[in-house]
C-alpha cells in the first residue's frame, strides 16, 4: 500500500505522516527513510529537530539520499516505511549530475529515468510493505525564473502526479490540517 502525503514547506506533512503511522500501523516495525543531506548548519539543525520529534516512537532510521530501491530491498516484509521526502530525493538526484551533465535535456532525461525507476520500486514493494511517502507540493507558487529551478519544479510536479496515480491514498496537508484527495483516511 502507498499513501502519498503532500504539502508545502512547514505545512505539517511530516508530522501528519508520522502520526498517521503511529495511529494506524500499531505493533508493526517502523522504518524512517530520510533523504535529507546536511550541507549547511541550518539543514543540520532541521535534521536534528526532526530526529528529536520522532524519537519517542522508536523509528529505525535509514539514511537514504538517493538509493531508495536498495534500501527497501533490505526492509523485512510487513513493515511500515516512511519516506521523507521525495522532493529532497529529487534534489539529490539532480545534484548528483549537476556538474557532470551540462545540457538541460541530459538532466531532464536523468530525472525522468530516476522517477521511472522509483515508481517501479514503489510498485514492486507496495504489496509487502506499507509505504508512506512525503513530498512537497511545489507547483502552487509562481513559475521560477531560472532554468534549473523550472526543470526541478516540472519534474517534482510530474513525480507527485505519478506517485499519486499509483497510491491508494493521497492526503494534502495545509496548516497542519489533512485533506483527503484519494482513498480513505484513518488515524
Amino acid at each position: 500500500m502507498i499513501h502519498l502525503i503532500l504539502g508545502g514547506a512547514r505545512s505539517g506533512k511530516s508530522r501528519f505522516a508520522e502520526q498517521w503511522i503511529v495511529n494506524t500501523c500499531v505493533d508493526i516495525p517502523r522504518y524512517y527513510l530520510a533523504t535529507a543531506q546536511a550541507y549547511d548548519n541550518e539543514m543540520t539543525e532541521r535534521i536534528i529537530k526532526h530526529q528529536q520529534d520522532r524519537a519517542p516512537y522508536h523509528w529505525q532510521l535509514c539514511e537514504c539520499p538517493i538509493h531508495i530501491d536498495q534500501t527497501l530491498q533490505n526492509i523485512p516484509d510487513n513493515s511500515v516505511v516512511l519516506i521523507d521526502c521525495l522532493t529532497l530525493w529529487l534534489t539529490n538526484v539532480l545534484m548528483s549530475v549537476e556538474n557532470k551533465t551540462n545540457t538541460r535535456e541530459q538532466k531532464a532525461q536523468h530525472l525522468s529515468h530516476a522517477i521511472e525507476q522509483l515508481l517501479l520500486t514503489l510498485s514492486e514493494h507496495q504489496t509487502r510493505l506499507t509505504l508512506v511517502v512525503v513530498a512537497n507540493e511545489v507547483g502552487l507558487g509562481i513559475v521560477p525564473m531560472g532554468e534549473q529551478s523550472r526543470l526541478f519544479v516540472d519534474h517534482a510536479g510530474w513525480l507527485n502526479q505519478k506517485v499519486a496515480a499509483t497510491a491508494q491514498q493521497v492526503t494534502l496537508v495545509t496548516a497542519g490540517l489533512p485533506l483527503t484527495l484519494k482513498g480513505a483516511i484513518s488515524g
